[in-house]
């Protein structure tokens, strides 16, 4: 090297150039990353995350493809066999109308004349009256005892303070068309005075709301307890616009078979705490793998389940990441088996899934998640800051958490997915969608308490006007007590 002449005067030196080069190709492998992230990232959807099937029309968006969305399940669409339905089934009429000819006949006789022959055929409607909001006005006698002392009658129940108020069959109504079908408070006003003929203004509507949250408050309490006294129960939590512009809250949802409680928040151990129900469960908690279900502090609880429709999403997402590869696939098809074979023993009312149907398919489970550990490999750094490859904190959350994914095995009061949570927040984005932000979050927070108090009703077998109607007259519907076992 020393009998080569130096480089010329404004040309670069190998070492420079070597370096140059080397910074480009760095350059090239980050742009690629970046790429690859920003690809995954526009290819996450309803089908490979938890991320809601409303985002996954989007723009940029890849929609899950058919197979993603029902892979397994062995379900055509509408409805499923044994699913309730409901007919136009004949029935004893409210009201019969006879029909007669009229008219003239052809040989010019009047029908009105004729001979009644009988019913010749009957057509059967479902109708309703037209209805026509009425103003009743309620007068309050006194009288004179004959001690001299004068009474005056009690006012109704449901009659308001003021002299001019909204009755409570109309209340209810407002309260069901903005809370239950989310029907936006101004739209509201507008479909009660086009249908009824009633002139409500929209502030009359939030005053139904504020009255109906305030009538359920003791109802929502019971319900917050009998969640926390359950055996098993379903935690969730989704994103809300609510407040000032630019904020976003979450509603946090605490759910059973037959109860359901949601609370206005965030997503944060705080906001957990100030829900009330975790701090005190000594159930079994089912929901997804966010880390605040898992924290040590909830010192009373049983055990948890992980929610395998989760898991089965996630699998999908580590599909599409390594296309070819086995393990992902193989563990979606024990997990769906596991699922199935759940369904079979409680409905057969076995205490747990039968050790020849479960054990196969854990085995399968097991086999899959050792296999994807040894081909995703773990990139050094600690845990709670160094960003793994896709799928590796799943698979070692089903490896250390095996207990905690494979729970309802073993019971069958357990559930194995956390569906039942999910359906019960969906309504609120739904809202969402409609109303847009919701900027009061204490007029957020009972609609909430109103959708607990409807849910559960719902989940009684109630109807939910009639519930609304009770509420509405002082007199809410309660959930009964379980009897001590």
């Amino acid at each position: 090297m020393t009998g080569l002449p130096p480089p010329a005067a404004g040309c670069m030196s190998c070492a420079a150039r070597d370096e140059l080069i080397g910074e480009l190709v760095r350059a090239v492998e980050d742009l690629r990353a970046e790429v690859a992230d920003l690809r995954r990232r526009l290819g996450r959807n309803s089908g490979n995350s938890s991320m809601p099937p409303s985002t996954d029309d989007l723009p940029g968006k890849v929609a899950p493809g058919r197979e993603a969305r029902g892979k397994g399940s062995g379900r055509g669409r509408g409805k499923q066999p044994g699913a309730p339905g409901v007919s136009m089934a004949w029935a004893q009429p409210d009201e019969v109308i006879d029909h007669h000819p009229a008219g003239a006949c052809g040989c010019g006789a009047d029908l009105a004349g004729a001979v009644d022959l009988g019913v010749a055929g009957s057509f059967q409607q479902l109708e309703v009256p037209l209805i026509t909001a009425r103003r009743i006005q309620h007068d309050l006698h006194q009288a004179r005892c004959g001690c001299g002392e004068v009474h005056v009658a009690a006012r109704p129940e449901g009659v308001g303070l003021s002299v001019v108020s909204i009755g409570p069959n109309l209340r209810a109504l407002a309260v069901y068309l903005v809370v239950f079908q989310h029907v936006p408070a101004e739209r509201c006003a507008q479909l009660i005075a086009d249908v009824t003929g009633a002139q409500v203004s929209a502030g009359s509507v939030h005053s139904c709301l504020a009255k109906a949250a305030c009538v359920v408050a003791d109802v929502v309490k019971l319900i917050k307890t009998l969640i926390t006294a359950a055996y098993v129960a379903g935690f969730d939590e989704t994103t809300l616009r609510c407040g000032p512009a630019g904020s976003k809250k979450y509603v946090l949802a605490a759910v059973t078979e037959r109860h359901s409680l949601f609370f206005l928040g965030a997503r944060t151990l705080e906001s957990f705490r100030d829900f009330g129900v975790l701090p005190a469960f000594g159930g079994v908690v089912v929901s997804d793998r966010y880390a605040n279900y898992f924290h040590n502090g909830w010192e009373h609880i049983a055990g948890h389940q992980a929610c395998l429709a989760h898991l089965i999403r996630d699998y999908q997402d580590a599909a599409e990441c390594y296309p070819g590869a086995v393990w992902p696939v193989q563990a979606q098809r024990a997990l769906r088996g596991l699922i199935h074979a759940w369904h079979a023993a409680r409905d057969a009312g076995q205490p747990a899934i039968p050790p020849d149907n479960a054990g196969p398919l854990i085995r399968e489970f097991r086999h899959a998640v050792l296999a994807g550990l040894a081909s995703v490999p773990r990139i050094p750094g600690p845990k709670n800051s160094t960003a793994q490859h896709p799928g590796r904190d799943l698979l070692e959350f089903c490896r250390d958490r095996q207990g905690d994914v494979l729970r309802f095995c073993h019971d069958t009061q357990v559930w194995p997915t956390n569906n039942i949570s999910e359906r019960g927040v969906r309504p609120v984005k739904t809202q969402q969608k409609i109303s847009g932000r919701l900027t009061s979050e204490d007029a957020t927070q009972d609609r909430l308490n109103i959708r607990s108090y409807i849910d559960t009703a719902r989940k009684h077998g109630c109807n939910v006007m009639d519930v609304l109607r009770s509420a509405m007259t002082g007199n809410p519907w309660s959930p009964p007590i379980p009897a001590p076992t």
